[in-house]
């Protein structure tokens, strides 16, 4: 190969590792191994054609079919002229062009990805390494730093945190149980089973264990006013609890009740939270926690409620209407659930004290009373609801036993 081809290809290298990047950034998972899995699958198939050039990253790049439509487009903002593809080989490092037709958040998830000194890469075709040697990691003041203090890019930035950090939480046994080779109770029935198959023989004695499934969890959040920067990180977080497989129920307020479960299921927690926007008409308005507590009694909790769950509450406390049965609506809701939590980010400030009415009615009523301002607060609520399942479950196996 001639020195120019060898350089050609290198270029053709560095366009996938770039692309790669981006999809990483966008929330496509793509580490070192997919890089190289992608140099090998366009070695083999080439880049003559478009659509197989296409095809063979996304085969390789992409686990999760609900992310194909996010790497179709992330691949025309990249290659976006099909002549260009001809000649891959002497092709400089894309820039990134707006698709026709595509949706404002993802086209704007996908832009983002890329930073401006990356960009002005593209345009120059230079490739960029970064010295990170005696350097920090800004993702520990991020996890301390206060939503409200944070500029949209570390929103941004806090958020993927967050996605990275939030673990399933532990199953919980239930009452029932299942045939199981490793279970530590005998399983009479299945053992007459078998040892009617074998002619009144008992050769060996079925066991089986609980059953475990994940636990329920009812979120009911705040979208006041004043609540407003908080609400959409803790509703973020409620995306990433529901979009690992748990059962979650969530609701938001402001002079009104709405349920957003639904809405909260999209696979696009962009997309899901504009909905969600655009629906809930009472969005940075006045707060009736009283009356949409007793909604929530009255209409839902017997609906969400059934499977002993946790209920997690995200609120200031700053109770409008002051004539409210808000004490009585707190300590039913209390007593139909498993546990109640009650976040509230005004706990940031050292010398708070519960001197509102609203806070001052609510506070006897919850189990745990925490901050949830940053990162490393909504992280350690799952911390210590995997605490509490974990010795849930030790006491079931030393009960079975």
């Amino acid at each position: 190969m001639s020195p120019a081809g060898q350089r050609d290809t290198g270029r053709l290298g560095e366009n996938i590792l770039m692309f790669c990047r981006t999809l990483r950034a966008a929330g496509i998972p793509a580490g070192p191994a997919q890089v190289l899995d992608a140099l090998r699958a366009v070695a083999i198939v080439g880049v003559r054609r478009r659509d197989e050039f296409c095809w063979a990253l996304r085969a390789v790049l992409v686990r999760d079919p609900g992310q194909f439509r996010l790497f179709e487009q992330a691949f025309h903002m990249y290659f976006r002229n099909p002549r260009l593809l001809e000649r891959m080989i002497a092709l400089l490092l894309p820039t990134i062009e707006r698709p026709a037709g595509e949706g404002e958040a993802t086209i704007r998830r996908l832009s983002e990805a890329l930073s401006e000194k990356q960009a002005e890469a593209a345009e120059e075709g230079v490739a960029i390494e970064v010295d990170r040697a005696g350097s920090y990691s800004p993702s520990e003041i991020l996890r301390h730093k206060d939503f409200e203090q944070m500029s949209l890019a570390e929103q941004r930035e806090a958020r993927q945190i967050l996605r990275q950090e939030i673990r399933p939480l532990r199953r919980l046994p239930t009452r029932r149980y299942r045939t199981h080779p490793g279970g530590r109770r005998f399983d009479l029935r299945r053992s007459m089973q078998l040892m009617i198959r074998n002619d009144g023989q008992l050769i060996r004695l079925a066991r089986k264990r609980r059953i475990e499934r994940p636990p329920a969890l009812v979120v009911i959040c705040d979208i006041s006013g004043s609540m407003s920067r908080y609400s959409r990180m803790f509703l973020h977080f409620a995306h990433v609890l529901a979009a690992r497989e748990q059962s979650v129920h969530s609701f938001v307020f402001g002079t009104r009740l709405t349920n957003i479960t639904r809405r909260l299921a999209e696979r696009d927690v962009d997309e899901a939270l504009r909905h969600v926007s655009t629906e809930v008409q009472d969005w940075d308005g006045g707060t009736r926690i009283g009356a949409s507590i007793r909604r929530f009694n009255h209409d839902w909790a017997r609906r969400v409620l059934a499977q002993n769950a946790v209920v997690v509450l995200l609120s200031d406390g700053l109770e409008r209407d002051t004539g409210s049965d808000l004490e009585f609506q707190m300590e039913r809701l209390r007593r139909s659930c498993r546990q109640l939590i009650w976040l509230n980010p005004m706990l940031r400030y050292t010398d708070f004290a519960p001197r509102a009415f609203g806070i001052r009615k609510m506070l006897p009523h919850v189990d745990l009373f925490l901050p949830a301002h940053n990162v490393d607060s909504l992280a350690g609520l799952v911390r210590i609801l995997n605490e509490q399942h974990r010795f849930i479950s030790e006491a079931s196996q030393v009960t079975a036993a």
